[in-house]
């Protein structure tokens, strides 16, 4: 084999190395502007796993690791601008129901995500994942979109304060209080600088609103520590990984009665995992016009199976699972096309594991006008849904506010493919053979395990 022919296949293998004509400041900054807006996972995941007993010092730096690890391999291996880190929602399922209410071990628990991620390996070699992702129709993924710019635009709003629980009716408007002020400060900055056409308006926001609520933290700290707005609590800083990596046990199985239990876990794991995946991906993909002309993923199964790799790998540094961030959204809608961004993303992780202090007092209230931002802008796809035929329209509408509602992408997509099913398949009972609507039996096969583990997990 001749040096060309090598060189082919590495960049076969990986296609970023054969990206040309790449703007990488674009997609620096679009990676700076992802990270930023998901760099409170360094913070949050700790925490959070924290209270299964294991180290949170050590969570940092595996947090840190495998998100790096995971957004290499989607950019080398994808060459898509999706940033990957340890999932919220699947981070308190591992702690609070698997460990602390089931009484599982965190080391089991971390085994149970590393089972989940070789089998995401195996059902994506086999492209059983990317059959699911293909089948969905154009107007739900249009759809998936819209949910995701509507379910992100309510963290924001959730992380400012803005919108706060209520007993009687479950959400309502808050007090005006300096976090929201900061919020819609950064806001109002993205918007002047986006009508401008000034580079960068997201992270311009980032940082107005970032200082902003420093410096209501050295005027009055015990107020801002009330909200949630710590000063960086020094520059350098660094934990050793070892009290968490390595800890896959597979003794229970000498236990046939914890096996059950622990395939129920895995089950679990995978549905949410698997679906707000998917989720993602096709709703970042299709705001980004990156879907190609059958409306499908660029690279999806390479996608998936980053997603699949960084998972196991997580599992094994001592992380709950890791997946696709929505807030790769942000990167995108600054310009992220190339797996540059991730890679971007990557090395700022590599970075903060040494300098976590100033990432982790980065506020919500500095991401949230980043979120509210990027989630008007992906509403937009809503006016492509075929809103006037009802097969299509009224799933896609259950779709969109399910997501919202329910506070998951993987909710918001499950009652809105059964929907789908149901709503088409009882059309074409009365409908004559030229009228019936095509349904892909993917989407059917998908509507009963839904109804399976809505029933019975």
């Amino acid at each position: 084999m001749n040096s060309n022919q090598e060189l082919s296949g590495i960049k076969k293998l990986f296609p970023l190395l054969a990206e040309k004509d790449t703007n990488l400041r674009k997609e620096m900054v679009a990676g700076v502007t992802t990270f930023l807006t998901m760099a409170y996972i360094i913070a949050v995941n700790p925490n959070t796993l924290s209270a299964a007993g294991m180290d949170a010092g050590a969570l940092v730096t595996a947090t840190c690791l495998a998100a790096a690890i995971g957004c290499f391999i989607m950019g080398f291996m994808a060459n898509l601008p999706f940033a990957l880190a340890s999932g919220m929602g699947l981070n308190a399922f591992f702690a609070y129901t698997v460990v602390l209410k089931g009484g599982v071990p965190w080391e089991v628990a971390l085994t149970a995500v590393f089972v989940e991620g070789i089998i995401f390996i195996l059902l994506t070699l086999f492209k059983v994942r990317e059959a699911v992702v293909n089948s969905i129709p154009i107007n739900m993924k249009h759809a998936v979109t819209a949910g995701i710019g509507i379910f992100i635009a309510f963290i924001g709003l959730k992380g400012c304060g803005l919108i706060t629980a209520n007993e009687a009716t479950l959400v309502s408007m808050n007090h005006i209080t300096p976090t929201v002020i900061f919020a819609f400060i950064g806001l109002i900055v993205i918007a002047v600088f986006d009508k401008k056409g000034l580079k960068g308006s997201i992270l311009a926001g980032i940082a107005v609103s970032s200082i902003l609520a420093w410096g209501f933290a050295m005027i009055d700290p015990k107020q801002a520590t009330e909200l949630g707005i710590y000063l960086p609590n020094g520059i350098f800083k660094y934990e050793s990984i070892k009290p968490v990596a390595g800890k896959v046990d597979f003794g229970f199985l000498a236990h046939p009665k914890d096996v059950g239990n622990f395939f129920v876990v895995v089950a679990t794991l995978l549905f949410v995992d698997f679906f707000d995946t998917v989720g993602t991906l096709v709703g970042v993909a299709s705001k980004a016009n990156m879907l190609d002309e059958n409306g499908n993923v660029p690279n999806v199964g390479r996608a998936l199976l980053a997603d699949a790799f960084a998972t196991t790998i997580g599992a094994t540094l001592g992380v709950s699972t890791v997946t696709t961030y929505v807030e790769s959204s942000t990167g995108v809608m600054e310009g992220g096309r190339t797996g540059y961004t991730a890679i971007t993303v990557g090395v700022l992780f590599l970075l903060a594991m040494f300098f976590s202090p100033i990432f982790i007092a980065i506020p919500a209230c500095a991401t949230a006008p980043a979120l509210i931002y990027v989630g008007y802008l992906m509403l937009s796809s809503i006016h492509n849904i075929d809103i006037h035929n009802v097969t299509e329209g009224l799933p896609a509408f259950i779709t969109v506010v399910g997501m919202a509602l329910t506070y998951s992408i993987g909710d918001g997509l499950t009652i809105g493919i059964m929907s789908y099913v149901l709503i088409n398949l009882l059309y074409n009972l009365f409908a004559s053979k030229q009228e019936k609507e095509k349904i892909s039996p993917v989407m059917v096969v998908l509507a009963i395990l839904f109804f399976i583990k809505l029933a019975f997990l």
